[in-house]
């Protein structure tokens, strides 16, 4: 899947060798700097490059600051940092050329950090929609910050803190050490309904596990079972076919965002699911916040791994085999005033959906 079509192509695999980008976002006063500049003092940080937007609230730089040039600063524990100028896309091929002539560390990671009204959608986007970018970076994880103490009112009145919740990979809760307990339970709760996907994560001052922010999409089409598993998440769990321990979809009644996981019990072609996923991202694009799944095409040996961003797809990974014996599709969407029954009828109507069952 791309950007301007589905296209399922074979070759080398997609993820091997391409740099992971993890995503900073988080409303203004969530902790985003100070989470960052806590991660590059962690030494397994030393290549990492951080993009930084310069209307953000707090510098990176003068902390860490060693030498710079206009856009580029090298910080003492070894990092690039760069601020944004222009666009996302301009300033990743900035980097990527200098660091294939050598002008810049050999960076094995990037941070990207947005502006606190930022919808961060566009930046994952990014990845997709620019062909040299596609080839050379990969998106590893989207960290959305929380702040623990004016969450609850920010979810209920703004939508760009809802926004960045419900496509996060990881909620950081910060500011938890400030807040009342029952403030910190009634937020858990909240975010629990917006994206159950997520794992959540309390920070105090910015610390926090590297290890629980980096490596969590996918590195190799050879991915094991555990590593897939975690992925795709617990929407995902398996349903038996006697209604066994799926979990139920989930719904934020007052935002209007639902997560849920349908199922798929017979193979797809791949021209129906192209022709399913090509309708619904043409008509409720802006409303489906974020896909992933597990696609059981015929004549393909594994499952095929498709993941997007409203109307934006990356393009489709076929994985070798498939890591059990349960080989049924199953898609994970995140939706904002889109229900569940909507596109059930969606494959019913193109003749694609076989057998279903809704996790």
């Amino acid at each position: 899947m791309s950007s301007n079509g589905f296209t399922l192509a074979g070759g080398r695999d997609p993820f091997a060798g391409r740099i992971p980008i993890s995503v900073i976002t988080g409303f203004l006063g969530s902790g985003k700097t100070t989470l960052l500049k806590k991660l590059l003092r962690h030494p397994e940080m030393c290549n990492a490059a951080v993009i930084v937007n310069e209307f953000g609230e707090e510098s990176i730089d003068h902390e860490l600051l060693e030498t710079s040039s206009e856009r580029m600063a090298l910080l003492d524990n070894g990092c690039l940092c760069c601020t944004v100028r222009t666009d996302l896309q301009e300033t990743l091929r900035d980097i990527l050329t200098k660091r294939l002539h050598g002008q810049v560390i050999q960076f094995d990671r990037v941070f990207v950090e947005t502006t606190g009204l930022a919808d961060p959608a566009p930046v994952v986007q990014t990845l997709a929609s620019d062909s040299l970018l596609a080839d050379k970076f990969r998106l590893d994880c989207v960290v959305t910050l929380v702040d623990a103490v004016n969450g609850l009112q920010q979810l209920d009145t703004l939508n760009e803190p809802l926004k960045q919740a419900a496509i996060a990979d990881r909620l950081l809760l910060s500011k938890t050490d400030l807040a009342r307990p029952e403030q910190v339970a009634a937020l858990r709760a909240r975010l629990a309904d917006i994206n159950p996907q997520a794992v959540l994560i309390e920070v105090v001052q910015g610390e926090v596990d590297p290890a629980l922010l980096v490596d969590v999409g996918l590195a190799t089409r050879n991915v094991p079972a555990e590593k897939l598993s975690r992925w795709i998440g617990p929407l995902a769990a398996p349903v038996g076919s006697s209604g066994g321990s799926g979990l139920s979809p989930h719904a934020g009644h007052s935002s209007g965002i639902e997560s849920f996981c349908l199922w798929f019990e017979r193979p797809f072609t791949w021209s129906s699911f192209e022709t399913c996923m090509t309708v619904l991202t043409s008509l409720r694009g802006p409303d489906l916040l974020r896909v992933k799944g597990l696609v059981n095409v015929e004549g393909e040996a594994g499952p095929v791994v498709v993941q997007g961003v409203q109307h934006i797809f990356h393009p489709p990974a076929t994985l070798p085999a498939w890591s059990d014996s349960d080989h049924r599709s199953r898609i994970v969407f995140i939706t904002r005033r889109i229900e569940r029954e909507t596109i059930e009828n969606l494959f019913r109507a193109v003749g694609a959906l076989g057998t279903m069952r809704a996790g």
